[in-house]
C-alpha cells in the first residue's frame, strides 16, 4: 500500500508505541497506517478504507495520543535519532514584504479599455464637474 509504514520505519516506531495497561488492542501497525492515511491525504475519517479496520478506531487512538502527548514524544524521539536533524519551512519563520498579506490592490472592477479611451467617468451630473452649484 502506498501510504502504510515499510518494515524499517515500523521497527523504529514499534518501540515508541505506548503499552497498553488494560488488555490487548488491535494491531497497532495497522491503526498507525490508517492515521497516516487519513493524514497525509486529508481524507475524512469516515472515508478510511475498510482495510485499516472501523475508522473510528483510529480516530479515538489519534485523539487519545494527542491529549498524552504521545505524539510529541514520538516527534522527538525520532528527531532525536536523525543524523543531520529535521529543517522545516513554514509561514512562521519565513519572513515577507508587508504588501505580501493580501491580493493586488486597487480597484476590484477595472474599467474596460475603450471605456478609458472615450474619456473620463461622469459620475456626477454635468453641472457639478463645471463648476456650477
Amino acid at each position: 500500500m502506498r501510504f502504510d509504514l515499510t518494515d524499517e520505519e515500523w521497527a523504529l516506531l514499534e518501540p515508541l508505541m505506548p503499552k497498553s495497561r488494560k488488555s490487548a488492542r488491535v494491531d497497532d501497525r495497522k491503526v498507525m497506517n490508517a492515521i497516516f492515511y487519513v493524514l497525509r491525504t486529508g481524507m475524512p475519517w469516515r472515508d478510511l478504507p475498510e482495510r485499516y479496520g472501523p475508522y473510528t478506531t483510529a480516530y479515538n487512538r489519534f485523539n487519545r495520543w494527542s491529549r498524552r502527548g504521545i505524539w510529541k514524544k514520538i516527534f522527538d524521539q525520532v528527531a532525536a535519532r536523525s543524523r543531520v536533524g529535521l529543517y522545516f519551512i513554514d509561514s512562521t519563520i519565513v519572513k515577507a514584504h508587508r504588501c505580501a498579506s493580501g491580493g493586488k490592490g486597487g480597484r476590484k472592477i477595472r474599467r474596460s479599455a475603450s471605456a478609458v479611451a472615450a474619456g473620463p467617468r461622469k459620475s456626477m451630473p454635468q453641472l457639478m464637474t463645471k463648476g456650477v452649484p
